[in-house]
């Protein structure tokens, strides 16, 4: 049971990988029978090829104990290392390396090779895999799955450093029954997908209501209202801001600004050839004063005070973990 409580503790590191948009993988260093250091992947979030679990656990052991050798300390991590990571075990001089599930591409504890059966190398570290195997790789699987799932079904690829929400968390999502859109292609989207509603009750509308919601929600927001334009015969567009709603949703806060959102909605404004805009605005979204890119195109400025628009279940609906709210998190303050 020791070894299974260790491998639980590294999938709790790796289901934080998972939050964060990584890949799930996890690892905790133990010596004398104790969690000294943990580690979780962070290539993708850190800009770093080096950042898998394992190497951010041994750094923070290397820490915790003052010294580069970790004598006497055992490493769990839920895949099978690969060279670099195994590399790195040997020459932290390791007592013990566990592992859960296997990795038949790039594994290097006798999936693809064993570095730890070299008898060559001046240390011998003991190995064992398997532990837990079926629930670390199960949470890979589900992982993954989800990753083709969201963009099977697609002609816009996912960047790497983005993430799109799962068709499954919009299922059953009431009083929003309108079509998607999607739009790619802006030169400031830079390959990111976009989404927008674009309904229209007659063929000439007599304005057109753009509309912008908060970084509390997307376009969801508008459901009450959407059907009372349309019935005024008034034509209707409301975009997921990059980074909300079913828009695709880069994983670095750093990467949300409102410069660029600005950006990007102008483009898609003279995309659309929109013209007769009542501009429909959040006092956050106002902040983008996107009537000034282009007055020509606006009749007015609606301010929405948001606590007349009814919240629902459904806001959360984007967001099934930590790492689709990125774009939350830069604007909340």
């Amino acid at each position: 049971m020791r070894d299974f409580d260790f491998m639980q503790a590294a999938l709790a590191q790796a289901r934080e990988a998972q939050d964060a948009g990584e890949v799930p993988v996890g690892a905790v260093v133990v010596k004398d029978g104790v969690v000294i250091a943990s580690g979780r992947n962070a290539p993708i979030g850190a800009h770093d090829p080096t950042a898998h679990a394992e190497m951010q656990a041994l750094r923070a052991a290397a820490l915790a104990l003052g010294n580069y050798r970790l004598d006497g300390c055992e490493l769990f991590v839920t895949l099978e290392p690969c060279a670099m990571c195994a590399g790195a075990m040997l020459h932290s001089r390791l007592k013990r390396v566990v592992y859960g599930a296997p990795d038949p591409k790039t594994g290097a504890a006798g999936s693809v090779l064993n570095l730890f059966s070299q008898a060559e190398l001046n240390h011998q570290t003991q190995l064992q895999g398997g532990v837990l195997a079926q629930d670390c790789g199960a949470l890979l699987q589900h992982f993954f799955q989800g990753r083709r799932e969201s963009v099977k079904t697609s002609a816009s690829p996912l960047r790497e450093d983005a993430l799109r929400s799962p068709d499954a968390c919009f299922s059953g999502l009431k009083d929003y029954p309108w079509q998607p859109h999607h739009v790619s292609d802006l030169p400031s989207l830079a390959g990111l997908r976009l989404h927008y509603l674009d309904e229209a009750a007659a063929a000439t509308p007599a304005l057109t209501y753009l509309c912008l919601h908060g970084p509390e929600s997307w376009s969801y927001m508008y459901r009450g209202l959407i059907p009372q334009w349309l019935r005024q015969g008034h034509r209707v567009v409301a975009p997921d801001l990059i980074g909300f709603g079913k828009s695709d949703k880069p994983k670095k806060e750093a990467f949300h600004h409102l410069g660029w959102q600005r950006q990007v909605l102008s483009e898609f404004v003279e995309r659309l050839d929109l013209r007769r805009i009542v501009l429909v605005a959040t006092p956050w979204s106002a902040l983008l004063d996107l009537a000034a890119s282009a007055p020509e195109r606006y009749v007015r400025t609606e301010l929405l005070d948001t606590a007349q628009v009814a919240a629902g279940a459904g806001d959360d609906a984007p967001y099934p973990d930590r790492g689709h709210r990125a774009a939350q998190r830069a604007f909340a303050p």
